[in-house]
């Protein structure tokens, strides 16, 4: 059975709070309404300062999604590390260990936008240190045992649920967070198809006498919309997967890698490039993907087109895929 994974980041370009709220709401119905159905997870993420509301909150997001849940696991991917107070980090996630019991799947990256930084006042020339104090601190903090922090002796409490932590894994495109995450003997999600530091990683698995694994994105990780016309929903909507594309375009520079990486300025390149795909129920079974990521209220894509999206998957390809 493939992973079948519903995405929610909350974009909506030039959103009033009467109609963001609308959206959240319309959330959490949905994330409801697949858990019901045998979804396997809701996917959330964060970015801060970005003017069409980007999530800039997802635990607070992912604690009202365990709430309304009771089986799918709740993944954010990816928390920007050094943006956290690493003791606070700990214990807001031990509540929501608790609260969802052990359904939190937590990726910790060190982000790709400087003026997020800025936003927060951190140091950028400082994320590594400070992503390696934040993993290091909620190791220790899960243990429930004194430890030193900053120079003092401090006990993080509630314990949470997870044993022996919760799940927790060190995201990225580098090499880097490669040996961050061997070195702590955490899972490694790289940020991409890229096998080369899936191979990298394993190396230093072997040299530092740790044990771990890889989450790795498939060669293939299409945003999926599901509607009964495709040409119907390019037509009217094609704009919001649009301005969701070319806004992580404008984001990753240099040597940032994503899966969600796109080079079209139209829809009409957008469609042809295969990133987001807007496909019938009969296509989207033909795929054959181990993950179904369904992205349904993609880029401020109308809260009625993300329902009927939902439920053509849910009732006519979710019934199919074995």
């Amino acid at each position: 059975m493939p992973v079948t994974v519903v995405r929610f980041n909350l974009v909506e370009p030039g959103a009033t709070p009467a109609s963001l709220g609308d959206r959240y709401r319309a959330a959490l119905e949905m994330a409801r309404y697949a858990d019901d159905r045998g979804i396997t997870t809701v996917q959330t993420e964060e970015h801060h300062g970005v003017a069409d509301g980007w999530l800039p909150s997802p635990f607070a997001f992912a604690g009202a999604v365990l709430g309304a849940t009771r089986h799918l696991a709740v993944t954010v991917s990816a928390a920007i590390g050094p943006l956290y107070d690493p003791l606070r980090l700990a214990e807001d996630i031990a509540v929501l260990d608790l609260l969802g019991g052990g359904r939190l799947v937590t990726v910790a990256g060190i982000g790709y936008r400087p003026e997020e930084y800025a936003h927060f006042d951190v140091e950028w020339k400082r994320r590594g240190a400070l992503q390696d104090e934040l993993l290091e601190t909620l190791l220790k903090a899960w243990t429930g045992e004194p430890f030193t922090f900053r120079g003092r002796t401090v006990r993080v409490t509630p314990r949470p649920y997870s044993r022996p932590h919760p799940l927790l894994l060190v995201g990225g495109s580098s090499r880097a967070a490669a040996r961050r995450a061997a070195r702590l003997g955490l899972p490694f999600f790289p940020s991409a198809h890229l096998p080369r530091l899936q191979a990298y990683y394993e190396e230093r698995l072997a040299e530092y006498g740790t044990e771990g694994w890889t989450l790795v994105p498939a060669a293939e990780t299409p945003m999926l919309h599901v509607a009964e016309d495709p040409d119907r929903v390019w037509a009217l909507h094609g704009e919001h997967l649009l301005h969701e594309a070319r806004t992580y375009a404008s984001w990753q520079t240099g040597g940032i890698r994503s899966a969600v990486r796109s080079a079209a300025h139209d829809a009409a390149a957008l469609r042809d490039e295969g990133v987001y795909r807007v496909v019938t129920p009969d296509q989207c079974v033909a795929l054959d993907l181990d993950h179904l990521v369904l992205h349904p209220l993609a880029g401020g894509m109308p809260v009625e087109e993300g329902w009927r999206s939902l439920h053509l998957f849910c009732g006519r390809v979710l019934p199919r895929l074995t």
